[in-house]
């Protein structure tokens, strides 16, 4: 009992009030304004580690790169330890200007079994290469060269190739790479 009495003396010899902090009365500085100042919000910064950066423009979409190739294209490898190697583009990543090339590039992925019992894997997959590093080639002149831009009597604007001024861009080109895409797509969906 006399605990309680003596805890009691203490609490009333603080003389809390409610305007005042462990017995001191709040300065006005302190005390929350009554309005509120409207402030614009500042753009949002997101931490990324310095490998996972995009470029974006202000509207924070990612910057596409234009880039001196297109899907379905034949390219030799200028440089790297897969140089002069040649193969067909099969697929474009705008945002970091790199392209995969058909059987260049391999690297070893290890999977993990999906079922119990099923075994693990070890398979070969085509990494991606810097679009820099490739190079236009002609399958007929067997010659690596810059690529170009025309417009024809039609006026349709092609590419070509500045070293052999043949032409890359036509119609009956597209329908074969379109052709060919179908096909490896119903083949791997008859093989799952």
């Amino acid at each position: 009992m006399a605990a309680i009495a003596a805890l009691q003396s203490s609490f009333t010899s603080l003389s809390l009030s409610s305007k005042s902090f462990f017995g001191q009365s709040l300065s006005p500085s302190l005390a929350p304004p009554l309005v509120k100042s409207i402030e614009k919000p500042g753009p949002i910064v997101v931490k990324l580690k310095r490998w996972e950066r995009i470029k974006c423009k202000p509207n924070s979409l990612p910057v596409l790169h234009k880039m001196h190739v297109k899907l379905g294209d034949t390219v030799k490898v200028i440089s790297g330890h897969e140089k002069g190697k040649i193969g067909e583009i099969t697929k474009i990543i705008k945002h970091s200007s790199k392209v995969v090339v058909k059987e260049i590039n391999l690297k070893t992925k290890h999977v993990k079994s999906k079922e119990q019992g099923e075994p693990g894997q070890i398979i070969k997959i085509e990494a991606p290469i810097h679009s820099s590093n490739v190079m236009l080639y002609s399958k007929e002149k067997n010659v690596a060269s810059r690529v170009g831009h025309k417009t024809l009597d039609n006026g349709k604007r092609v590419r070509y190739l500045i070293k052999t001024g043949e032409i890359i861009d036509s119609a009956e080109e597209w329908k074969r790479v379109i052709k060919e895409r179908q096909k490896t797509e119903e083949t791997a969906i008859a093989t799952t």
